[in-house]
């Protein structure tokens, strides 16, 4: 999907509309919600595995899949439009890959740290599932201390979204999204790199 239809996806109301229709069980509802934004997720899906090592055994069909089946359990928040929704939807991104990465990294714990590079929009140098690990442990130490920052790089990160859409989700200005990225980075740098 080009960034021009992704954008148009976000910006859809139709998606708002049948989000509020699909959150109040309307099956038809449902299932036009997913061709509208099956593409906008899959994408997503290739986003957050590109980050991950090569021979990741979980297929961004597999985690868009997954991602929608939580999404339908009715436990998520309310969304507010669609920008929210992809918002939600990159955190349970996360959240899958964090489950992933535990099991493959299962029995696998103990020994030093290792310090985990990180460039400027937080890729990794090399793809092991402790790295993400360590970027979960991280964003949940950096949630206690500064809830807006850790959504900001999960928004960015987890979920590929822009200034201007973290800001609506927020309701802060780009401006500060911007500051809080910074910071945030800065303060993931510190902690992942020692």
């Amino acid at each position: 999907m080009g960034e021009e239809a992704a954008e148009q996806t976000l910006q859809d109301p139709e998606v708002t509309q049948l989000l509020a229709q699909f959150r109040s069980g309307d099956r038809d509802a449902e299932s036009r919600l997913v061709s509208l934004v099956y593409a906008e997720l899959r994408r997503m899906a290739l986003l957050c595995l590109n980050r991950e090592r090569p021979d990741h055994t979980l297929q961004p069909t597999a985690l868009v899949h997954e991602t929608f089946l939580r999404l339908a359990k009715g436990n998520q928040p309310q969304w507010e439009d669609r920008v929210h929704f992809f918002a939600v939807a990159g955190r349970l991104m996360r959240q899958i890959l964090v489950d992933y990465a535990r099991r493959h990294h299962a029995g696998k714990r103990g020994g030093p740290r290792e310090r985990i590079p990180l460039g400027e929009n937080l890729i990794f140098s090399e793809h092991k599932p402790h790295q993400l690990l360590a970027l979960d442990e991280a964003l949940c130490r950096l949630a206690k201390q500064d809830d807006r920052q850790s959504r900001i790089v999960e928004m960015k990160f987890f979920a590929g979204l822009n200034v201007d859409e973290m800001a609506e989700i927020l309701q802060i200005s780009p401006r500060t999204v911007k500051r809080e990225w910074t910071m945030a980075r800065a303060w993931l740098h510190r902690e992942m790199t020692g």
